[in-house]
């Protein structure tokens, strides 16, 4: 990856419906080089897709919880992708520190909240879970180009 490729990338986080036209227009470069880039940026998985910035409490997604998972040994990667695959997880991440595993997850009111973590702490593999609510969503964009 060139400076090139990071201003086409800080375009794309900006407004991926941008064509490679208007792009090339916009950055001095050539429509052919563009699309060049962008194509090799997305076998390269640089680029893994295009997507709208929704928001999600206009949505009727009020609440955001951060969950810590403690799971019995060995079986914290089959947790993790179970949980990759729900459709209220945003995030899953594997940690360091005394939990296993970090969930984001965004529910519409609190007993779909209280369902979630009632059956993720009712699984076989989760020893507990660590719940905690996003009072103030002060920033959120994973854009970091």
């Amino acid at each position: 990856m060139d400076k090139t490729d990071i201003k086409i990338l800080k375009n794309l986080l900006v407004d991926a419906r941008l064509s490679s036209r208007q792009m090339a227009l916009k950055l001095g470069m050539s429509t052919v080089t563009i699309l060049t880039r962008i194509k090799k940026m997305e076998r390269e998985k640089i680029v893994k897709g295009y997507t709208a910035i929704i928001d999600h409490e206009k949505l009727g997604y009020d609440l955001t919880a951060i969950i810590e998972i403690f799971t019995k040994k060995g079986k914290m990667v089959e947790i993790e992708n179970e949980l990759s695959s729900l459709e209220n997880v945003c995030a899953v991440y594997d940690v360091t520190g005394e939990s296993d595993t970090v969930v984001v997850a965004k529910f519409k009111n609190r007993e779909e909240l209280s369902k979630f973590v009632k059956s993720l702490s009712s699984k076989p593999n989760v020893d507990k879970t660590v719940t905690n609510i996003v009072l103030n969503t002060v920033k959120e964009d994973f854009r970091l180009v």
